[in-house]
């Protein structure tokens, strides 16, 4: 029998990579919802620990939880504490990822091993063992990007695992018929956080930060709006690539 440490708790939301940047944000957005929280990290405990603080703070049952996202047995055993500390999980948020950006010609294969073990394993791993064990009426929400239809020069291998994100989150929502959990995909566009800027040259932010007819980068609230959107209410948004990208063609 599983027992809650935080008896009577909300709906519990799992935000993987949590520990920072868009799923920090994201962390922040569902707990002022009232969701509970497990905060997951991949290596910075402390950060992650940090951020369920804050959430405590605001009033929200958290939990800070480890796993490499592409190891099955340790996404097993996450989702084990998450049952036993918070009773059970209803949303999973999956942001963790990773992106090592140059032309295919120049890539490194190690940094491509490394991107499709991340972000298209890691979902999947993720992804399997999320619907054996979140409860009806739940949501998988993972994270895509824009670049998979911008077709831009250097994300070639990025784009490809978002690409089999994009495929996952369709076939896997007609494969939960009858469970009544919707499973959808983000698609954040130019987004100011730490993994998108770091090594850009001002002059490419500029150019990224006009494309949108809103004439800015999109900031990590903006892509929680959409989480939290498609963690609550949405419940008849199902099977769909949630661009989120102010409006970038």
């Amino acid at each position: 029998m599983t027992t809650s440490t935080f008896p009577g708790s909300p709906r519990v939301a799992l935000v993987t990579g949590g520990s920072g940047g868009i799923g920090t944000v994201v962390v922040e957005r569902l707990a002022a919802d009232g969701f509970a929280l497990a905060v997951h990290y991949a290596g910075n405990r402390d950060a992650a620990e940090t951020v369920a603080e804050k959430a405590r703070t605001a009033g929200a049952p958290a939990i800070a939880v480890g796993a490499d996202v592409a190891d099955e047995v340790a996404v097993r055993e996450m989702f084990d504490e998450i049952e036993r500390q918070l009773g059970g999980i209803d949303v999973l948020v999956h942001t963790a990822g990773i992106m090592r950006l140059s032309p295919l010609a120049e890539l490194a294969l190690d940094d491509f091993d490394q991107m499709v073990r991340t972000n298209l394993r890691g979902t999947f791993v993720v992804a399997k063992e999320a619907v054996r064990r979140i409860r009806d009426g739940g949501a998988v929400i993972n994270f895509s990007s824009t670049v998979v239809k911008l077709a831009l020069p250097a994300y070639t291998a990025y784009a490809a695992t978002k690409g089999g994100v994009d495929a996952i989150t369709m076939i896997l929502a007609k494969e939960l018929r009858g469970r009544d959990i919707t499973v959808n995909a983000v698609a954040p566009g130019p987004t100011a956080t730490p993994l998108f800027l770091d090594g850009k040259p001002q002059q490419v932010i500029d150019e990224l930060s006009s494309a949108p007819p809103l004439e800015r980068l999109g900031e990590p609230a903006d892509i929680a709006e959409a989480v939290a959107f498609l963690a609550g209410p949405a419940r008849w948004v199902n099977g769909q690539i949630l661009y989120v990208n102010g409006g970038v063609a």
